[in-house]
């Protein structure tokens, strides 16, 4: 209840180098941005060079070194040897924000193979691997940040969004792992936070600088759990004990819009 009262304190982070993945537009792009306005040293990764650069060039406008690097995040290979890359170039990560995401919507029989592959590659493992890849140098200080991005559909799921769905509620369980496993450790001064912003068109808010800055709030009080909208935290805790003829009503009601492969037909749901 204190915590409503009394504003939790906030943290510096200028002359810290932050890794953002998926920074070539939406919400990584706005990311970038905000982190640059608080002086920190930016890493950009993103599938897309002119996405990355155009980033880059942005965050250099505001007066703080970026470096953009060009990575396919659902390759492991290339993640390991683009954390060396970074360690030796520009140095140790402070903060990883893991934004890189992928989504297919369609019904499970329309979804292909490769594509359910594509979406855990990229929206869960990708997490593994660079966590893994840059946790030792933070364990070695006992300071750091890492950053979960996942969904509102890593606590709810939406018809014709099962890998997705699945992903993300990986996503959220990786989170809460890694931070209990961390404060097992004693490694409690490696903060952990997951952003869970509400899913609108393939994949993306329709705000991402509104969803960009929530989550700097959220790293800069090291909150744990970050939605956006904020009330979507009372509605996930109050569906628990709705009826569920209630909350299909809710699920109508909100109305939720996306281009779907729906018995090989492209349909809107």
């Amino acid at each position: 209840l204190v915590k409503f009262f009394i504003p939790r304190r906030r943290k510096s982070v200028a002359g810290e180098i932050v890794l953002i993945t998926g920074a070539g537009h939406g919400i990584g792009r706005q990311t970038a941005y905000e982190i640059a306005k608080r002086q920190s040293r930016l890493v950009l990764w993103y599938i897309n060079k002119h996405g990355v650069e155009e980033t880059a060039a942005g965050c250099r406008k505001l007066g703080v070194a970026a470096h953009a690097i060009v990575v396919d995040y659902s390759n492991r290979e290339e993640i390991c040897s683009s954390v060396n890359h970074v360690k030796k170039e520009v140095g140790d990560v402070i903060i990883v924000v893991n934004n890189a995401g992928t989504v297919y919507p369609a019904d499970l029989l329309s979804t292909k193979d490769e594509e359910i592959t594509k979406t855990f590659e990229v929206n869960i493992l990708g997490h593994f691997w660079i966590t893994k890849a840059l946790l030792p140098s933070m364990m070695e200080r006992n300071h750091g940040h890492i950053v979960i991005v996942a969904s509102v559909c890593g606590h709810k799921v939406i018809a014709y969004l099962i890998p997705y769905c699945s992903s993300k509620f990986a996503a959220v369980g990786f989170h809460r792992g890694l931070e209990s496993e961390l404060e097992a450790l004693g490694k409690t001064g490696i903060k952990i936070s997951c952003l869970c912003p509400v899913f609108v068109n393939t994949g993306f808010t329709k705000n991402p600088n509104e969803v960009a800055k929530s989550l700097i709030d959220g790293i800069l009080t090291n909150k744990k759990m970050i939605f956006v909208p904020s009330y979507l935290n009372i509605f996930l805790m109050l569906q628990k004990f709705l009826p569920e003829r209630f909350l299909a009503i809710v699920n109508r009601m909100q109305n939720i819009q996306f281009k779907g492969v729906i018995g090989h037909k492209v349909k809107m749901k």
